[in-house]
């Protein structure tokens, strides 16, 4: 926008004439660009409110401090000030510039709306002209569509034609090369018929051939028409038999052919000996180009199988016996001297690391040397594996007989296992290292468990036959150890002779764990040559039934020795059992040797505790083997496991039904030193004390002590001998036979009132101690005995309410009111027959 003023700005009235006087010129130029409404505005009145803000800020001058503070920080007066312009009668406008913008804004509307006029205008015509350019384009587009069309059929003619004329051409190109190949074939078998006629000749004449067969500059042509002419005369030699040998002329031509492959053969074998001998020399000379050129040519030969093999027979390895005993003095050491499964480990890794290391070093020179050096290796490895390696198996492994067990001094068949174990383990790894340096299409592995089939067919029964032997041997050991100390302890008396005999052949946990440990290494042998999870289930199930059949059989043992013990102390209590008409002295003798048939039966009972606690250790420990190491090995197999583990209950069950006899016997030992005890110690005025006014004794009568002291002191063994469910039977029948022990025992007795308090104070002490035995049941036995004890007690007035409450033990009752001091003074056979009817 460009506007002129002339003239300064003095007042307001000369500003607004002046304003108002001069034109308003907008032009489109104005419009372009960043437009903005507010800039324009800005631009129209910007040059009007200065004067008007000068003009206000001169006024408020005037007026002082009156209105100073009422003006607001952009300079807009506030209220109070209008209001006292208003009060002073100021007849000034507020706005005086309104009419000079009012005019400027309709001067702008005007001028903005011919723009838009001219806006349109403009836009009219450009439409126009842009409607007349789309119809040319429009036209000039079909044009060219029609012209395209044009050349796209011109130029599929075209690819036709060079299509048609390729095709042609081709056509006769391969007859061209059809025709040459027939000429060359043709040259080639003129040639060749040529050769023919030479080498049929006459037979053995190989003087008259072309310069070619005897060129060695030319011996790889040589050797190549050769082989050409061979296959020629063979295959018609093929035909000709298979056609009518009637013919003359068939026969004739078969005869002569005949002699051509004679020759030929001949030719052939002389120029492969010329070969492998300029090979060999080659060789000699570490000359690998022309040990390659000769491998070339001889692979026309039987595809080279000769060269190959010449190869690796020429090889130090193979030829050189030394390189053998080498090989046995560094695994067996000089004269056998190192024949152990460590030493042979040793010297095995060390001697098929020396293999693997010449193999790479030869395998460098076949690849450089040979046109097919897969070939090679695998006839290479071949000859390692099959008699290098055999050679020295064959020295290690000697297979034992399992009629004549080699003997233990010698290492006995674990010696050979382990061998084997070795052995195969190693001879594995070899086998691993030659298939990473290269051994072409052979099966090294399979070729590797072949030099083994020998020894595995046989596997599972040399590893049972071992383990027997070794048990055998273990046995042997502990008799002989068990006599040693036998002997060297010396005789200390007959019964204590007999149990210190038999605690030197105690069961030992340390012994099963042996034959753990023995089970464990050849379930790792089974893992090792077993492959197929079958087969292994199959061997480890056998080896591991070894290991139940002997835990069974040494656990069976141990417990009947055990047992046995108790039976000798229990015939040595019988032949001191005497009658009542004896002498004092033999009395005196007796008692003597019953103390000791009692400490002999203790000693026993300890020791068969003894053998159950490290019977129970000892199944336990196969029990965690199991479950460790030989139920995964089983779970493969369909009902392995199941089998598995019946047939160990079922090994089991003999050493249960030992130890179950040897407990009754235990059961019985103990009874018999409590009747002895209580026969003993157990006098007729413990429970009949005369009423001389002294106070009665409330202490346990001293047999009852005795007994318990006794029970305390060997049944301590079996709370730390028995578990579980086995200790809770075991006490649960002792406190039962106890129980009706002392009931027969009292039986023999008369009882008083203070005879029935110190009953009641021993039934205490014997309840007291069976309390221990965690045995509800008799608990409740011992509780009943305390109540019927009260019969000895209480007034004859007062039994009939006694047992109002508990009317079942009203019959034992009966029985122990039988042995009330006054049961016949106080008539309490008939007194009680009324009171209870039904239990007379």
């Amino acid at each position: 926008m460009k506007e002129t003023r002339d003239g300064p700005r003095n007042d307001r009235s000369a500003k607004s004439s002046s304003v108002s006087s001069l034109p308003l010129i907008l032009d489109m130029e104005d419009f372009k660009g960043d437009f903005s409404f507010d800039a324009l505005f800005g631009n129209l009145v910007n040059d009007l409110l200065p004067s008007f803000q000068e003009e206000e800020t001169d006024s408020a001058e005037g007026h002082g401090n009156i209105i100073a503070n009422d003006v607001l920080p952009n300079g807009t007066l506030r209220a109070s000030a209008d209001a006292a312009k208003s009060a002073q009668g100021l007849s000034t406008p507020l706005f005086p510039e309104v009419d000079a913008l009012l005019t400027l804004f309709k001067d702008s509307c005007r001028e903005l709306v011919d723009l838009r006029k001219q806006v349109d205008g403009r836009l009219y015509d450009l439409k126009k002209e842009v409607s007349v350019q789309d119809s040319k384009h429009r036209k000039t587009l079909a044009e060219l569509e029609k012209g395209v069309d044009g050349l796209f059929d011109s130029f599929a003619r075209l690819d036709s034609r060079i299509s048609s004329v390729g095709q042609t051409a081709a056509k006769i190109g391969d007859h061209l090369q059809s025709a040459d190949a027939q000429r060359e074939t043709a040259s080639q078998t003129i040639d060749l018929i040529k050769y023919l006629m030479e080498f049929n000749s006459s037979p053995g004449d190989l003087m008259e051939l072309s310069p070619l067969f005897s060129d060695d500059s030319r011996v790889a042509e040589a050797a190549s028409i050769a082989q050409k002419l061979r296959s020629f005369a063979e295959e018609d030699i093929g035909r000709q038999g298979i056609a009518v040998s009637s013919e003359v002329g068939t026969a004739t031509a078969s005869r002569g052919l005949e002699v051509a492959v004679s020759n030929l053969q001949d030719y052939c074998n002389e120029l492969e000996n010329r070969l492998l001998a300029r090979f060999d020399a080659a060789s000699q000379r570490r000359e690998l180009s022309t040990m390659g050129e000769c491998a070339k040519i001889l692979s026309q030969f039987n595809r080279g199988t000769s060269a190959m093999q010449h190869y690796v027979a020429t090889r130090p390895m193979f030829i050189d016996v030394e390189v053998m005993n080498a090989d046995t003095r560094l695994v067996l050491g000089e004269h056998n001297s190192q024949v152990s499964p460590s030493n042979v480990a040793r010297g095995l890794s060390s001697l098929y690391k020396e293999i693997t290391d010449t193999v790479r070093k030869e395998a460098a020179t076949i690849m450089a040397v040979f046109p097919s050096p897969n070939d090679v290796m695998s006839i290479l490895v071949q000859r390692v594996l099959e008699q290098r390696v055999t050679a020295l198996l064959d020295k290690i492994l000697l297979k034992p007989s399992l009629v004549n067990l080699p003997p233990m001094e010698e290492g006995g068949l674990l010696l050979y296992l382990r061998m084997l174990a070795v052995a195969y383990e190693k001879t594995q790894e070899l086998a691993r290292d030659l298939r990473s340096v290269g051994c072409g299409d052979l099966d090294v592995e399979g070729l590797t468990e072949s030099l083994f089939s020998s020894h595995k067919d046989e596997y599972p029964e040399h590893e049972q036959a071992s383990l027997g032997q070794l048990y055998k041997a273990k046995m042997e050991e502990v008799r002989a150890e068990s006599q040693q100390l036998s002997e060297s302890t010396g005789t200390i008396g007959r019964s204590k002779g007999a149990s210190v005999a038999s605690s030197h052949q105690q069961i030992s946990v340390t012994v099963v764990t042996e034959f753990v440990r023995w089970n464990e290494e050849s379930i790792s042998r089974c893992t090792l040559f077993s492959s197929q999870p079958a087969t292994l289930a199959g061997n480890v199930k056998t080896v591991f039934t070894c290991l139940l059949d002997q835990v069974s059989q040494y656990l069976t043992e141990g417990l009947d020795r055990a047992r046995d013990s108790l039976t000798e102390a229990a015939a040595l209590r019988e032949r001191f059992v005497l009658g009542t008409n004896i002498s004092r002295r033999v009395a005196a003798a007796a008692a003597s040797a019953a103390e000791a048939a009692a400490a002999a039966g203790e000693s026993s009972f300890r020791s068969f505790m003894v053998a159950v606690q490290r019977s129970g250790s000892s199944v336990a420990i196969v029990q965690q083997y199991f479950a460790n190491s030989i139920s995964r090995l089983l779970l493969p197999v369909d009902g392995a496991h199941a089998a598995a583990c019946e047939e160990m209950a079922t090994a089991m069950s003999g050493a249960e039904s030992a130890a179950y006899k040897g407990l009754q016997l235990c059961i019985e030992t103990v009874m018999a030193e409590v009747e002895r005890l209580l026969s003993a110690e157990q006098k007729a005025t413990d429970y009949r004390s005369p009423d001389d006014g002294i106070a009665p004794d409330h202490r346990p009568t001293n047999a009852c002590t005795r007994v318990v002291a006794y029970l305390s002191r060997v049944l301590e063994a079996a709370f730390t001998g028995l578990e579980s469910q086995n200790k809770q039977a075991f006490l649960t029948e002792l406190g039962n036979r106890l129980y009706k022990g002392l009931l027969n025992h009292w039986q023999k007795f008369t009882f008083n009132p203070s005879g029935g308090l110190r009953l009641k104070r021993d039934i205490t002490e014997y309840g007291e101690f069976v309390r221990s035995f965690n045995a509800p049941s008799i608990d409740e036995k011992f509780e009943t005995l305390g109540i019927m004890a009260n019969v000895f007690i209480v007034a004859p007035e007062s039994l009939s309410t006694l047992f109002e409450g508990t009317p079942s033990i009203r019959k034992d009752a009966q029985r122990f009111i039988q042995l009330r001091e006054d049961y016949k003074s106080a008539k309490l056979a008939a007194r009680l027959s009324s009171l209870w009817p039904s239990s007379s």
